[in-house]
């Protein structure tokens, strides 16, 4: 019976979609200048980003990419709910795009809200393939504003995809700048004591781990809108205007803290659903996410949009403005974080990051007895387990301490906090405006652990690299859970196709739809997904280095509706008022 009727809904809205719409794409080589480097690239239409595509709720669009490259390409529609041959993944939805031919997208838009487009194929989106995409809704937005900015982030390195891979293979720590020196030794021995940094010194040493590890690529130039922080892209904008912008993380590896110094901002869509408003003085983007924030500028004065990376190793930076050239103070770099005893404990729970001589984690008696108590600063909430605590109340075993967050392991090195002591989004602000699903229990559990191995540069799930791994199995009209369990010291976005991401925020029927869940190191994150999408489907870590390395999978959806035109699924209200 379900079936019949999201068949009979879907069709309906195809044959009563409003307008039906055309576009042509060009994957070219292309000349991509940061400010600081020039380098060859690949873009669409003969730049990097590729155009903004702009469509509207209910339309039917067709899209005809023609691959100017001498090597196949792809493009994915990274959020958006489509049939899934139309997804755009080599070898699991379609077979690519041979060079000098053209390859027609076409699928109903069924949503609304700020995503994105970039190629699936090797390394070409880190090169440049990618560009934004906006979706108006057919009813009115539950928000208003004057106008609109697309802020794409992305952090552009001088190396190409290939060669930065080959690097890591080679040494995991070869792009990391900002190892610790003989002076960071002493300066810790003087807060804590030379005994105590020594043991903290040995025990990470033995471990072949670094607290510096929160970055694998550094060495990029972050960019806005393709623009470095010299080149300075600029928002204008008249005062007392509110100003929406749809923040979008195209990085191929880097997380961006994100504030407007001065400007408080407020929260209404997250990965294109709307969200019940947050406001907030900073937020972290993970990659591969959108966000999009609403500001009200009163003065005639500029403003810096400013999002500096979660390792601080690097920075965008833009303008709001009422008028062209002016400009507002660019704030320094915060210190560097450096992850906690507490960002491993998953790794000594499960033993899944093996580092070589530590035989998967396992360590002495000796060596876990010479921890500094204080050191471990929260590791007892190793694999913190996010699924019957209503996110709020995980003290520690006497009950008594709080998190700051819920979303990270307590005591990790990278909470996130404020500059200005206000408020930093939380996963855990965030409410569904209007909920898409009815709320039901899952019909099973999947545990999903995130696992890896740095020395090798090896990312798996399970343990298991793609290439050696079984497809995931689901069946249609099911209500599946996923279990995140992070053993790896990384923070890893995991980003599913085709279907939502329903993140568990404690708020039953209100928890947010997103399209990338970001999982700190050490903690165990829930998320529960409507199998509604028929066919084969990608499910890995977004960061470009990590997916390459094996930590993905396929899904494939078994049955299905009877009809072909059920291949999707209907248009929900989470794009707006319908």
């Amino acid at each position: 019976m379900k079936k019949r009727i999201l068949a009979a809904i879907f069709g309906g809205l195809l044959s009563m979609a409003a307008s039906a719409a055309e576009y042509n794409i060009s994957v070219d080589r292309v000349q991509i200048d940061t400010g600081d480097f020039v380098k060859e690239g690949i873009g669409y239409n003969g730049a990097s980003p590729g155009p903004v595509l702009r469509f509207k709720e209910g339309e039917e669009v067709t899209i005809n990419v023609t691959n100017n490259l001498d090597e196949m390409t792809s493009i994915h529609w990274h959020g958006l709910i489509l049939p899934f041959e139309q997804d755009g993944v080599p070898g699991i939805s379609f077979a690519g795009i041979k060079p000098g031919e053209t390859f027609t997208y076409q699928f109903p838009i069924v949503q609304a809200g700020t995503y994105w487009f970039h190629s699936h194929s090797g390394f070409q989106e880190p090169n440049g393939a990618y560009g934004a995409i906006v979706i108006e809704p057919k009813g009115r937005e539950p928000f208003r504003y004057d106008r609109e900015f697309v802020v794409q982030l992305t952090d552009k390195h001088p190396h190409s995809g290939d060669r930065i891979m080959r690097n890591l293979k080679m040494s995991a720590d070869y792009y990391n700048r900002q190892q610790q020196t003989v002076g960071d030794f002493f300066a810790e021995s003087g807060e804590k004591g030379f005994m105590a940094a020594l043991r903290d010194r040995m025990m990470w040493g033995d471990m072949r781990m670094m607290k510096a590890d929160i970055e694998d690529v550094q060495g990029f130039t972050a960019l806005i809108n393709g623009k470095g922080s010299e080149q300075n892209w600029t928002g204008l904008f008249e005062p007392g205007e509110r100003i929406r912008l749809r923040f979008i993380n195209s990085s191929a590896m880097t997380y961006f803290d994100v504030r407007i110094p001065g400007l408080e901002m407020t929260v209404v869509q997250a990965d294109g659903n709307n969200v019940q408003p947050v406001n907030v003085d900073e937020f972290r983007i993970g990659v591969a996410e959108t966000y999009d924030v609403i500001v009200r500028i009163k003065d005639r004065k500029a403003y810096t949009i400013f999002a500096e990376s979660m390792g601080r190793s690097g920075f965008a930076r833009g303008t709001l403005a009422p008028e062209e050239g002016m400009t507002a103070e660019v704030p320094e770099l915060r210190e560097a974080p450096l992850l906690t005893m507490a960002d491993m404990a998953g790794h000594m729970d499960h033993g899944g990051m093996d580092h070589g001589a530590m035989n998967h984690g396992d360590m002495s008696e000796d060596a876990m007895a010479g921890m500094n108590q204080d050191d471990m600063n929260g590791g007892e909430m190793a694999g913190m387990d996010h699924s019957a605590m209503g996110h709020g109340s995980m003290g520690g075993s006497d009950g008594a301490s709080m998190p700051e967050d819920p979303f990270y392991a307590r005591g990790s090195g990278l909470m996130p906090t404020a500059s200005n002591g206000g408020k930093f989004l939380s996963y855990a602000d965030l409410r569904a405006q209007n909920p898409l699903y009815e709320h039901r229990e899952p019909t099973r559990e999947i545990e999903l652990r995130l696992t890896g191995n740095m020395e090798r540069y090896e990312w798996s799930i399970n343990g298991i690299k793609y290439e050696d791994a079984d497809p995931i199995v689901l069946q249609y009209g099911e209500r599946v859970r996923f279990k995140f369990v992070n053993e790896t010291m990384m923070t890893h976005p995991m980003h599913l196709h085709g279907m939502w991401s329903i993140l568990d925020v404690g708020e039953g029927k209100w928890n947010p739809l997103k399209h990338v869940i970001s999982v700190a190191p050490a903690t165990t994150v829930y998320m529960e997904t409507e199998v509604d999408a028929p066919g084969e489907w990608a499910f890995h870590c977004h960061l470009s280095y990590h997916a390459a390395s094996g930590m993905f999978r396929k899904i494939v959806v078994e049955g299905g509706p009877d009809s072909t035109v059920a291949e999707g699924k209907p248009s929900g209200t989470q794009g707006g008022e319908s």
